[in-house]
């Protein structure tokens, strides 16, 4: 049974109503955070957006005579008064990261519907090798976080992982100003990765005084407990020339762990902590295309039928024979009906390629894994300004941080049939061996869950990040005109380290379940040499615990180990200025230049990486025999050892001409700027961007559009990954039909890689404050990316697919000729292409409410993206492009619609806010036909389906907040407050990039300004 919170608790909370942060209409203008925003200066939207500290508006008075300041644009370089960049940008405030009161800002820039595919705490929970393990890394447009640029105040950030993304969670949080989320392609102004658009966090450089954070909260569940503790410092001294700023936090989220096995088994739901919504989806594949049905079914509490709980035999005359707890042979209960065949392939009748619906589904472990990983942040940042004039100014900055993450992959450790046991190992029981005896066999395949292990594999991963600035920025006059320049060198070190608790170590394994009799009568291991080595016998039939000598044997308590460490260096310098006046204004120009280096080394156990060309055996991982020097020895997390390093040189320019600016035919400006850029592994690459706006001399009308050539280049893990394993389970064999198996797939990377060349193109019209509707702010963009030269890896079960289907280029990847030893490598190339267009869509309207008699104001929010296509092209023979909008599965799902909507009323005294998150229904693959009769014939471009549907999720957010004093202020917080279900997906436990598996989640907290 679910839990649920008690009604009057639920009452109260609504009771004392909501506030949440709500993201500011897309805005064109960005002004300095170090000054006053004069109001001649904002866009619309930011005039209109919510401040809670300032008195109501009781009307729309035209805006004071204010001199304008230097308008800084992220997206563009150009520093200057009255610049409108043509390229979209949405904002969240300070204030409005506050409001949505999450453990990690990385959470409340993720709702923005723009972005999709970010990762965070619930993705990459499911797998040692993923690398995404809690990072929390933004991605725009569904392209992927390797295709986002994330930034701290305009410069880069020392990567995470071995992709070079960076991790938000290790940022200064309670210091961000702002947050500048560029919808679209900045490589000319920012170099790489700027595809899919711009993430910038901008600090406050200028902060005096103390403010903390303190905050608490739980789910409905009664997990996934967090708190988080925030504090920050700031002092001018010698006049408000030495500037120094502090801050510290600690933040830390229980997570959601594993139920364990049989997850999604029970048709009243069996997930962790309650969650009854989980259950065990799969799609069945028949194996037959053209009998007029379907040829996969989307069914639940699916069960494999090649492994159990306590062991099951697989194939042969005994197939069908499983155990209880206590090694006793029963028979196994079959789904579907099925009737074990008893051939050497060990097939189902009933079943399909080791699938079956129902039956005994108590040893099942596809969605065991934890639903959220834990996460531990510490951080620690400060940063010394020093005024040498008014205008000019040196400083440094210190970022130190620590994130560590906790996931359970999987229980167990299972074998899907893949074993083979003597029938005279003497812990087979008696009545088994007889059986074989009688139907002339000396031996069976077999598979188990390993459920005698008596703690699941578990994956701590930490992140550390040491970033050190030091820079001067200000102006100086020249050639008639003030010119601005901002130089800077930084230095970024990430460090990774990666440890894996309780896997079993193969060839002991392997050598371990393979029993003897001594001559003694005691039951030693069969292999002489293991023996030597200190084997210990393992019992694998039924549920007896291992003796503490088996599980320190095959269990080592040294697991896989990875150790990574990468270095950026950046020297910038850029200069903008206004060097000549234009009859519609100022002509401005930006101009500059970069170095980059990055390197990264990786170092990993001698069992996972082997001794052959790099590394050796040590005191924590002994030599043994039994072990191949190759490396590949656990279950899985068999790191590599690896290395590399390029580096990039590249200069800029960009300019910015006023057309022209008059009452008859309004105000535009031309936008153009250009970046070479070389790069050490691939020579030199050209990006340029073009755009406009248009200030109509229409009531309110604006328009704006850019186009700009972008590029990604390949990342440190794409050119120079060590090869690293991982088991890929439940992959088919087409040569074999019914055949299902283990395959050990081995990820590289290749040097040969090139850059990815992206065109963008956006185009909008924005309705801002006109006269007859003055608090109303509507925007409406198109947006077009097509990228060439994508650099893409096939996985394992596709690349052995496509080999069937007769495209040879996969042939030489795989080999999966013997069963026990199946194997695939994966390598990225440049030949695949994408190509995404939509639109985004925002809209505002705020109104004060002291004509209905009330304090303070209301606004209204939506923003929404709509993603017409999402077109991948693998570019090989006798393939098709696969269209991905609506696609709801997988981590890149970009569904077809996703909205953010938020109702808020602020007084001096408390807020109020509603919010709605809201993404459409999506099908499983556009390229499946859906039918249940009278079907097709199915192939691999278009098989048939007789369901392909992934639910929509609709979600709601409620919050509060008081002021108690100017500088002391308590609110509360309900996220996903009707408690919405996360939806179910095949061959996954959901999507946790899309829908929400936490549930219904409370927080309380305090704040402190002063």
């Amino acid at each position: 049974m679910r839990q649920v919170i008690n009604f009057a608790v639920m009452r109260s909370v609504l009771a004392a109503s909501t506030m949440l942060a709500t993201p500011a209409f897309a805005q064109d203008v960005l002004q300095d955070a170090t000054k006053p925003v004069p109001a001649e200066s904002q866009t619309p939207a930011a005039q209109a957006a919510p401040t809670p500290d300032a008195a109501p508006a009781t009307e729309a008075a035209p805006a004071p005579a204010t001199p304008q300041s230097d308008i800084v644009v992220t997206g563009s370089r150009i520093i200057s008064s009255g610049f409108t960049a043509p390229t979209p940008t949405q904002v969240l405030s300070a204030e409005s990261i506050a409001k949505n009161a999450q453990p990690n800002v990385f959470t409340t820039v993720a709702q923005l519907p723009s972005l999709q595919g970010s990762t965070g705490a619930t993705v990459g929970a499911n797998g040692t090798s993923t690398g995404v393990q809690g990072l929390s890394a933004l991605s725009l447009r569904g392209l992927q976080p390797i295709r986002t640029l994330t930034l701290i105040d305009g410069q880069r950030v020392v990567g995470a992982n071995v992709t070079g993304v960076a991790d938000v969670s290790l940022f200064p949080q309670l210091l961000i100003e702002r947050v500048d989320v560029v919808t679209g392609g900045a490589s000319a102004s920012y170099g790489s990765d700027a595809v899919g658009g711009v993430v910038n966090f901008v600090t406050n450089t200028r902060f005096t005084g103390f403010k903390a954070n303190l905050q608490s909260g739980i789910s409905t569940y009664g997990d996934d407990g967090n708190y988080t503790v925030q504090a920050a410092v700031g002092k001018s001294l010698f006049n408000d020339r030495l500037h120094l700023i502090g801050s510290g936090e600690y933040s830390h989220e229980d997570g959601i762990g594993s139920a364990g096995f049989g997850v999604g088994s029970n048709p009243d739901g069996s997930g962790p902590g309650g969650r009854n919504w989980l259950v065990s989806r799969n799609l069945i594949n028949r194996g037959i295309t053209n009998d007029g049905g379907p040829q996969y079914l989307d069914r639940s509490f699916t069960q494999a039928n090649n492994t159990a709980l306590y062991g099951l035999i697989t194939a042969g005359p005994l197939q069908g024979t499983a155990f209880d707890v206590n090694g006793n042979p029963r028979q196994f209960e079959y789904g579907s009906n099925g009737v074990p065949l008893k051939d050497a392939n060990g097939n189902v009748l009933g079943c399909y390629n080791g699938v079956c619906e129902g039956g005994d589904r108590s040893g099942n472990v596809t969605n065991a894994n934890s639903l959220k990983s834990t996460i531990t942040r510490l951080s620690g940042y400060g940063r010394i300004g020093f005024d040498i004039d008014p205008d000019n100014e040196l400083y440094t900055t210190v970022n130190v941080a620590r994130v560590t993450t906790g996931n359970i992959p999987n229980v167990g450790s299972a074998q899907f049939g893949n074993l083979t046991l003597q029938c005279a190992n003497p812990y087979v029981p008696t009545s088994v061996q007889e059986a074989c005896a009688a139907n002339g066999i000396t031996q069976f395949r077999y598979g188990v869950d390993n459920a005698i292990f008596p703690d699941s594999i578990s994956v701590r991963t930490e992140r550390e990040q040491y970033r050190f600035v030091a820079g001067a920025k200000g102006k100086i006059q020249a050639f008639g005109g003030d010119w601005r320049y901002d130089a800077y060198y930084q230095h970024g070190t990430g460090i990774t380290d990666i440890t894996v608790r309780d896997i079993p170590l193969m060839p002991r394994y392997n050598a371990a379940i393979q029993a003897v009799r001594a001559p003694d009568g005691s039951i030693t291991c069969a292999n002489p040499a293991a023996v030597a080595s200190g084997c210990v016998p393992l019992n694998i039939i039924g549920g007896e615990t291992p003796s503490a000598a088996a599980l320190a044997y095959i269990l080592p308590g040294n697991g896989p180990y990875q150790h990574t460490r990468q270095t950026q260096d950046v020297a910038s310098f850029s200069v903008s200025g206004e060097p000549l006046q234009l009859p519609a204004g100022a002509l401005s120009v930006a101009f500059g230049s970069e170095y980059r280096h990055e390197f990264y080394q990786v170092n990993a156990d001698p069992y996972g990486n082997g001794v052959v060309t790099s590394g050796a055996y040590d005191a924590q991982y002994p030599s043994d025999p039994l072990l191949n020097p190759q490396g590949g020895n656990w279950y899985a997390g068999n790191y590599r050892d690896g290395r590399g390093a390029y580096s990039v040189y590249e200069s800029f320019l960009e300019v910015n001409a006023p057309l022209f600016n008059s009452d008859g035919v309004g105000k535009a400006n031309l936008n153009a700027a250009g970046r070479a850029t070389n790069y050490s592994t691939s020579g030199t690459v050209y990006t340029w961007k073009v755009g406009a706006t248009w200030d109509t001399p229409v009531d309110g009308i604006r328009f704006r559009g850019v186009t700009s050539r972008d590029i990604r280049a390949p990342n440190l893990s794409e050119l120079f990954a060590a090869p690293v394993t991982s088991n890929r389970t439940g992959t088919t064999d087409p040569f074999n039909p019914g055949r299902t198996l283990t395959v050990l797939q081995t990820t590289t990377g290749n040097t040969a890689l090139r850059p990815e060349v992206a065109r963008n193109t956006e185009f909008g019209v924005i309705l801002s404050r006109p006269s007859w509707a003055p608090r109303l702010n509507i925007s409406v963009d198109y947006y077009r990316i097509k990228i060439k030269s994508a650099i893409a890896a096939l996985d394992a079960q596709t690349q052995i697919n496509l080999c069937f289907a007769g495209v040879t280029f996969t042939c030489n990847s795989f080999d999966i000729s013997d069963p026990n030893n199946a194997s695939v490598t994966v390598q990225p190339f440049n030949f695949a292409s994408i190509f995404t267009d939509g639109f985004d869509i925002e809209a505002s309207y705020q109104v004060p409410l002291s004509g209905i008699g009330l304090p303070g104001q209301a606004s209204l929010r939506g923003l929404a993206t709509h993603v017409k296509n999402f077109v991948s092209d693998r570019g090989l023979p006798n393939t098709i492009p696969i269209q991905g909008a609506g696609v709801n599965l997988g981590q890149g799902a970009t569904p077809s619609w996703k909205v953010l909507a938020v109702q808020d009323w602020t007084t001096d005294l408390f807020s109020m806010t509603l919010q709605e998150r809201w993404i459409s229904a999506g099908v499983i693959s556009n390229e499946y036909i859906v039918c249940q009769t009278n079907c097709p014939v199915s192939t691999i471009d278009h098989p048939t389906i007789d369901r392909n549907h992934l639910d929509s999720a609709f979600y709601v957010d409620i919050s509060a907040s008081y002021k108690f004093t100017d500088a002391v202020q308590g609110y509360v917080k309900v996220d996903n407050m009707f408690n919405k279900d996360a939806a179910t997906v095949p061959s996954d436990i959901t999507n946790p990039g899309l829908y929400d598996v936490v549930g219904r989640a409370f927080r309380v907290g305090m704040r402190a300004n002063f």
